[in-house]
């Protein structure tokens, strides 16, 4: 009896010592990207901190990148150089629409309703084909209070298609412009400032001269939403709620 449950404990360690592992691609903007001097710097993207809440099994690969938009992710080659090593089971983030507005810059600007619909079909199918799993996020909001305190949307149709699209080709979609929608509101136009950038001159070494920034992200800010993606993928009961910390 005594052997037998040992057999059972020495392959019980064995299964927890082999535990799947998964990868997570990033692709998106510099609300999700990993920023440079992190130990300096205020600014985090919010899939930057996500590895903190999940489990080692769990690689994160970030290739969001500060300033893309759909158009210019692909046409830089970025997208072509991860599907080249996509493999089966590997999840990928997508996350755009900051950028894809730009309708001053032609590198980046993509009509919500053909190129930026198609780019995410694009995403959605090829991760497919290589046996990957998509998942689409709309955009996190911006800090924009009016005067009355209600905080007003800027992402006009971009946040919208993400949804149709994740709808029409049945893609795991969290609605993170409508979550940061209440996150934002439950820490009021004061205090909500705590969730992005905003610093008096001389009050941070990075930013000697202060900052005034309702678009991106503390790193407060970051793990909050990173929490709001991980209630989610439990909700979803996504395969990767067996990997959160």
């Amino acid at each position: 009896m005594k052997t037998k449950l040992l057999v059972i404990l020495f392959v019980l360690s064995l299964q927890t010592g082999f535990a799947q592992k998964i990868t997570i691609y990033g692709i998106g903007d510099s609300t999700m990207a990993n920023k440079a001097n992190s130990d300096r710097n205020p600014e985090h993207g919010w899939l930057q901190v996500f590895p903190e809440l999940m489990s080692a099994d769990v690689k994160v690969i970030n290739k969001a990148v500060n300033g893309r938009s759909t158009r210019s992710f692909i046409n830089e080659g970025r997208w072509d150089s991860i599907t080249k090593n996509l493999k089966r089971g590997d999840y990928v983030f997508i996350q755009f629409g900051h950028n894809d507005q730009k309708s001053g810059d032609s590198t980046r600007y993509t009509n919500p309703h053909t190129a930026y619909r198609h780019n995410l079909i694009r995403f959605v199918n090829e991760a497919r084909e290589k046996g990957a799993i998509p998942v689409l996020f709309s955009s996190i909001v911006r800090r924009n209070f009016n005067e009355k305190g209600v905080l007003i949307s800027t992402h006009g149709e971009y946040t919208m298609e993400a949804r149709l699209v994740a709808q029409e080709y049945n893609v795991p979609f969290i609605d993170l412009e409508y979550f940061t929608e209440l996150l934002e509101a439950s820490y009021g136009p004061e205090k909500s400032k705590e969730l992005h950038l905003h610093f008096k001159p001389g009050e941070v070494a990075y930013y000697p001269d202060g900052k005034d920034d309702d678009t991106h992200l503390s790193r407060k800010g970051a793990l909050e939403v990173s929490k709001l993606v991980i209630a989610e993928i439990k909700k979803q009961k996504l395969k990767l709620a067996g990997y959160v910390k």
